[in-house]
């Protein structure tokens, strides 16, 4: 197998880095380097989201890319100082999708901020209610109805309304959004790395894992976890505010999917819904012996075949072809049984054990079933990371700045003590939120692109090219 030549530059480098660390790519393979760059800053900063946080990154990166010319920052060797100029441009990308995610939370250092109006009006439920005087002293917490007229004037233009931070069931409203986002997110990376396969398979003219892998892994993956996708966006799409205490839940509607069950206190969410989820469940169930014994048994006939009309029916220059345009694959993109299917090696036919085949193609199945299950549930980190990060930027304001704010009254006193509590709000800041917060996400979304999403396509079982050379090699 010939040597992996990539060439990258200064931008580029650090995100090839984060994929070669995982393993370097089989020669022509496809590169998941390139859409790296746009999804490994997303993935971060949704665990990340930020405005205030994602600005300080995104500053201290580029203050970096601004002077990454000048000899003292290059010659530099304190090696934490090192590892963060390598990665400049990843860090600037970073700090730039973070400060768009925390737009989108509305969040900046914890603090929702008003852009626009809101969409809630507080006016409109007071004057169509009875909150008297006894009442509002009765009641310290008080409810705004979307089914009063003039209450719920439209959705926000951009990001979480701002009248979310001062719900109590802030907590509760978030967790709902970004769980499902993040099944939505991990689902659609899923697939598009499932998608990437093809071109491996077009390129390399493994045409028959187009139709006996890529097929039937599809069908498996978007007939569960894209339905369940459809349902999320489906139920956002409706209007349960009249009637929310018999809203369908969509965990026990994609529980009973699988049990072929109904409950009769969870009500569809269209007509024939139980017909199109057992469809699809007995459809995915169909393609899994489709993805167990398709290929084995292809491979199976293709070496019989080849077998049958031995050496002696083919001419030199076709034993020449054979080794290096092989028209059914390319050498350099074979798998193990593609080897030991293919061509024969030194005028020989290559051995073909089917028992080997076939444990290695159950490997994959079981290993791609599985995972679509398990790397669903763990793109439930993004929601984990981004709850646990909004919470500790909470925490953070509520016991240093919030307790410093209310110090005095007097201008001079409220002066004297801000200074030190700043400090130490700064310094915590960028200690815990920036630094291990960010290295927490950072590690994260390593994890998510290496497992869940590169090993759908990528092998990198590949080397890299180390060229000829006749310069010495000093001790």
């Amino acid at each position: 197998m010939p040597p992996t030549l990539i060439r990258t530059n200064c931008f580029t480098a650090s995100f090839q880095g984060i994929v070669d660390a995982y393993g370097v790519g089989r020669y022509q393979e496809v590169n998941p380097a390139p859409y790296t760059i746009i999804t490994f800053p997303f993935l971060f900063a949704v665990m990340f989201g930020d405005v205030g946080h994602g600005l300080l990154m995104f500053l201290f990166a580029l203050a970096m890319v601004l002077t990454e010319n000048r000899p003292a920052v290059k010659s530099a060797q304190n090696e934490i100082w090192q590892t963060f100029f390598i990665g400049r441009y990843l860090l600037l990308l970073m700090g730039l999708f973070s400060v768009y995610t925390g737009f989108i939370y509305n969040e900046c250092f914890s603090r929702a901020t008003a852009i626009f109006s809101s969409g809630w009006s507080v006016a409109a439920m007071a004057t169509q209610s009875d909150w008297s005087d006894a009442f509002l002293a009765q009641h310290p917490l008080l409810a705004l109805d979307p089914n009063v007229s003039g209450v719920f004037l439209g959705p926000y233009p951009f990001g979480i309304d701002p009248i979310w931070s001062l719900a109590v069931n802030h907590l509760s409203f978030l967790n709902s959004f970004k769980m499902k986002m993040s099944v939505i997110l991990g689902v659609t990376h899923m697939t598009f790395g499932v998608v990437l396969g093809v071109f491996n398979h077009v390129h390399f003219g493994q045409w028959h894992r187009l139709l006996l892998e890529t097929l039937p892994e599809l069908v498996f993956l978007l007939g569960l976890f894209g339905y369940l996708v459809f349902l999320i966006v489906y139920k956002w799409l409706q209007d349960y505010a009249a009637r929310a205490a018999s809203a369908p839940s969509i965990l026990i509607h994609f529980i009973n999917m699988f049990l072929f069950s109904r409950s009769p206190t969870n009500q569809p969410l269209f007509h024939g819904q139980e017909a199109v989820q057992s469809a699809l469940v007995i459809l995915a169930l169909v393609t899994v012996p489709v993805l167990l014994l398709g290929t084995p048994l292809f491979l199976h006939w293709r070496h019989r075949s080849r077998s049958q009309r031995g050496p002696a029916g083919r001419q030199p220059d076709e034993d020449k072809s054979g080794i290096l345009d092989s028209s059914d694959a390319s050498v350099a993109g074979w798998g193990p049984d593609e080897e030991k299917a293919g061509c024969p090696e030194d005028g020989e036919e290559a051995e073909f054990v089917l028992s080997e085949v076939l444990m290695h193609q159950a490997i994959h199945t079981i290993e791609f079933c599985l995972g679509c299950i398990s790397n669903t549930a763990s793109y439930l980190r993004l929601w984990a990371l981004s709850l646990a990060h909004a919470q500790l930027s909470e925490v953070l304001w509520a016991m240093v700045m919030r307790s410093g704010l209310g110090l005095g009254r007097k201008l001079g006193v409220a002066a004297v003590a801000l200074v030190p509590i700043f400090a130490a709000f700064a310094v915590l800041t960028v200690a815990i939120l920036l630094v291990m917060e960010g290295l927490s996400a950072f590690l994260h979304a390593l994890r998510l692109h290496w497992v869940e999403f590169q090993n759908k396509f990528y092998s990198g079982t590949g080397y890299k090219l180390s060229p000829f050379t006749f310069a010495s090699e000093e001790d």
